[in-house]
Formats: structure tokens, C-alpha cells, sequence
């Protein structure tokens, strides 16, 4: 599958996100030639036990995150950070795990937007929300190579794609940019050839980064 970039809106200091910051982007992918197309979703949840009394809470990891991705609705992806374990299931775990009450979600979020072809790039320029409100925590773009699958082997070209992509957004004058977080796959059991857990592994690293944003901004 083709390898995937994800990066979130890191506001310059003093400043939050916006909407209008979010429809500045989305004009900026078309006035570089973007083709838009249909609209793309991914969701995420933060888990954290429901321990009972009597079971000792070392024997449980003490938060992870659940995704579900547009690629493969089918699955459901878990990120455990604090043992760098990434985990493919059916979609029904998530109504096995509500019945079972040992995990419940702290935090739920919709990533949802737009996506523009751009020749062999393909960007999805997307909010952050609550799932049962509409009001903005963040602004996220996923950023795809369609025609390689290598996540070293696109590295250049994908660095000098988001360069441009950067110099493009400057011209606005808005208040940040796209920061790009690149975690250690290998940290997770990941190889070189990219997969959907390598995406759910990025979504983990940017929701502490957005975590971290929102507390120094607070701050």
C-alpha cells in the first residue's frame, strides 16, 4: 500500500486552531492543483481501564488507543504505547470490549475532511472533533505517495513534496504549520514496507502531540 505521512496543525504559541485556518488549507491543496474528491473519516478512541478492587493494575496496560481507518473498516486497530505493541482486530472487538466493561473510551475523535489528488500525491485535509460534537480540536493531513510502497525508499521525494507543500502555506501567512512526527516503526515490530498499522502508529504519535499543544496552551 502506498506509504502514508500524518501530520497534525501546530498553532504558533499564543495561538489556537481555527476554521478559517482549516479552510485556508483546504484552499491552498487546490490552488496547487489539487483535484478534490470524496470526503475520508478515521476515528480514534483513548482507552483507559475499568479496574475492579481486588486485580492489581500492573497486569494491565494503563491506556492505549483504538482506530478505526477508512482503508479497512473492517478492522480496528489498538496502539499499546507503553509496551510498543500495535494489534490488527475484527471491528466487533469494540462491541465485545463495551460488553465486557473492562476497557472503556475516555475520549473519542472523528478525523474527517476532504481528500486531493495532486499527480501521484494524494493529501486528506481533515478536522479533529469530539464524535458527538463539532467543536475543533485540531487539524490533521495525511499525506500519501501512491506509487511506492517503501517507507525509505519514498523519503526523499515525500520530503520534498511537504517542502513545497510548507512554501505554499507560508504564502497565507497563517498562524503555524503541519508538524511531522516520524516514530521509530521498528520500536513497534514494523518493517520497511509501509501497512496500515504504520498509520495507526502515526495517528498515536500525533494525539500526544495535539494532548501536549492543548496543555501548553491552557498554560
Amino acid at each position: 500500500m502506498p506509504v502514508k505521512w500524518v501530520l497534525h496543525w501546530q498553532p504558533n504559541a499564543g495561538t489556537s486552531v481555527n476554521s478559517q485556518i482549516l479552510t485556508e488549507v483546504s484552499q491552498c491543496a487546490e490552488s496547487i492543483n489539487g483535484v478534490k474528491g470524496g470526503r475520508w473519516k478515521a476515528t480514534l478512541n483513548f482507552y483507559r481501564p475499568m479496574l475492579k478492587e481486588q486485580v492489581n493494575p500492573a497486569e494491565f496496560p494503563r491506556d492505549f488507543l483504538g482506530i478505526s481507518l477508512q482503508e479497512q473498516p473492517s478492522k480496528y486497530y489498538f496502539v499499546i504505547r507503553g509496551q510498543r505493541i500495535v494489534l490488527e482486530a475484527d471491528s466487533n472487538i469494540q462491541g465485545i470490549m463495551e460488553k465486557l466493561q473492562s476497557y472503556k473510551s475516555r475520549v473519542a475523535l472523528n478525523f474527517e475532511g476532504f481528500q486531493y489528488q495532486l499527480g501521484d500525491f494524494q493529501l486528506r485535509v481533515g478536522k479533529v472533533v469530539p464524535v458527538h460534537s463539532e467543536s475543533l480540536r485540531g487539524i490533521v493531513m495525511e499525506m500519501d505517495y501512491l506509487p511506492i510502497s517503501s517507507w525509505e525508499k519514498s523519503h526523499q521525494i515525500m520530503a520534498e513534496f511537504y517542502d513545497t507543500w510548507q512554501e505554499a502555506l507560508q504564502k497565507r501567512s497563517l498562524p503555524g504549520h503541519f508538524a511531522r512526527m516520524e516514530p521509530n516503526f521498528g520500536d513497534y515490530g514494523l518493517g520497511d514496507q509501509y501497512t496500515l498499522p504504520h498509520t495507526a502508529v502515526q495517528y498515536a504519535s500525533i494525539m500526544l502531540q495535539m494532548i501536549a499543544t492543548a496543555q501548553s496552551v491552557r498554560n
